[in-house]
């Protein structure tokens, strides 16, 4: 991406995409159509795709499709420390952590979502610490590069948000797609304590 404020508007716009599509979420695409108009084509033409299709799609449809897509597929999680921690204990800390960047930087969240859902996450990116939130971003790449792998084989719309989170983000390192591939063949941890 061009700028540190096309970054910022891409990704806000990409979080307003990742929530849920109630009322509220459609009532804004338009707003969201005119920011994204002036943003470079990597970022910009995704979301304008993504934006046609919600506009298009009735919303009783997209809500449908939004809960098979996300809710219902380990594979396709928008919380970002499923893919690190899976459903451990040891996700309880790493959520603490987001929890304690946001707070450290003077973002309070309402409680309505995890501090690691992607929409959240993205959002402090763009309206609250941008440093934090790109180091934030930059540590779940793995897991994102994961989802979008998963939406384009789905064949989702939603993969177009995704194309656009990435290109705000720099090129994944080689590392970066060890641990993703390592992610897709594993599966997130699990925890055996206590099992036979």
């Amino acid at each position: 991406m061009t700028t540190a404020d096309d970054r910022a508007v891409a990704r806000q716009a990409a979080a307003m995409l990742l929530c849920y599509p109630d009322e509220a979420c459609l009532g804004r695409l338009g707003l969201v159509r005119r920011a994204v108009a002036g943003l470079p084509e990597a970022a910009g033409r995704p979301l304008e795709r993504f934006c046609e299709h919600a506009a298009a799609a009735p919303g009783l449809e997209l809500a449908a499709h939004y809960v098979r897509t996300f809710d219902l597929k380990r594979r396709r999680a928008l919380h970002m420390t499923y893919y690190t921690d899976g459903d451990t204990r040891r996700r309880g800390h790493a959520l603490a952590r987001v929890k304690e960047i946001y707070r450290g930087c003077g973002w309070l969240l309402d409680g309505a979502e995890l501090p690691d859902h992607l929409a959240v996450v993205l959002e402090f990116a763009a309206r609250g610490d941008r440093g934090w939130g790109e180091r934030l971003l930059v540590s779940f790449q793995p897991g994102i590069e994961l989802l979008r792998g998963a939406l384009h084989e789905c064949g989702t719309p939603y993969a177009d948000v995704l194309d656009a989170v990435a290109a705000t983000l720099p090129a994944p390192s080689e590392e970066t797609r060890r641990r993703a591939l390592r992610l897709a063949e594993a599966g997130p941890p699990t925890e055996g304590v206590g099992l036979e």
